[in-house]
């Protein structure tokens, strides 16, 4: 079997967006594993050449109601002690820190929109973010956050979310917030949002302003994603050259 990305998918409406785009462009297979199906695909790390797990709206202690989140912190451990590239996209991000013994708990204030961060002095040194600037702005659906793991660096902080992004090891990665946004997926983000009443107790958030936005921002996101995932595809590649000198897989 050839290498393939496996890419944990927590709800439909969340997909890997312009990640997608990447990984088609690099011609770096992937799959999705659907968590939400009864029988949701079975994880096989020994065949991956890393391990993505993106947003959701749950959080991660939810185990009862579901059951997958538990499981999924155990594949992220494993993937950990594989040494596999693996990016934990918002809750994503939170399962990795709490895989990696951190605590997981509600933000002060609810993140849904366009937001500045700070990239720290580490990421000018980092396989992924060098180059990128001091000063982004990224796009945030959240109201969790999490400490920040022991044996990592902080790569981004904002002053009302402090952990925004880290690393550990040399190629697991932790983003709060959404590179991978697309038009399509705001859209449908903020009228599932709607439909559901999530902005009757968020006066501060205008759905409306976020849309305005995204005109402007949308491009100069588009941009940095390119640069981050695919340096985060590359490394991806990079294992892919391990998995094919192995001789159980080399079939």
């Amino acid at each position: 079997m050839s290498p393939s990305l496996p890419i944990l998918r927590h709800v439909a409406r969340e997909p890997a967006g312009t990640l997608e785009d990447v990984l088609t462009e690099t011609g770096l297979d992937f799959h999705y594993i659907d968590l939400f199906e009864t029988s949701p695909e079975k994880l096989n790390l020994a065949i991956a050449p890393g391990l993505v797990i993106l947003g959701g709206p749950m959080n991660v202690d939810e185990v009862e109601k579901y059951p997958h989140l538990a499981r999924e912190v155990e594949w992220i451990s494993q993937a950990l002690a594989a040494g596999l590239p693996t990016l934990g996209i918002c809750l994503g991000a939170q399962l990795l820190a709490k895989a990696l013994g951190a605590k997981v708990y509600p933000n002060p204030v609810k993140e849904i929109g366009w937001y500045r961060v700070n990239l720290t002095p580490h990421a000018d040194r980092d396989a992924l973010f060098e180059g990128g600037g001091k000063l982004i702005t990224v796009f945030h659906w959240h109201g969790d956050t999490f400490d920040l793991p022991l044996g990592t660096v902080r790569l981004a902080e904002s002053e009302i979310c402090r952990n925004q992004a880290f690393r550990y090891g040399r190629s697991a990665y932790g983003l709060q917030f959404h590179l991978e946004m697309t038009p399509e997926l705001i859209d449908s983000w903020l009228a599932t949002a709607a439909k559901d009443g999530d902005f009757k107790t968020l006066d501060y958030i205008d759905p409306q302003r976020i849309l305005e936005q995204a005109a402007t921002e949308l491009p100069v996101l588009g941009a940095l994603a390119d640069k981050v995932l695919g340096r985060f595809v590359r490394l991806c590649w990079e294992k892919t050259r391990t998995i094919a000198k192995c001789p159980r897989h080399s079939t």
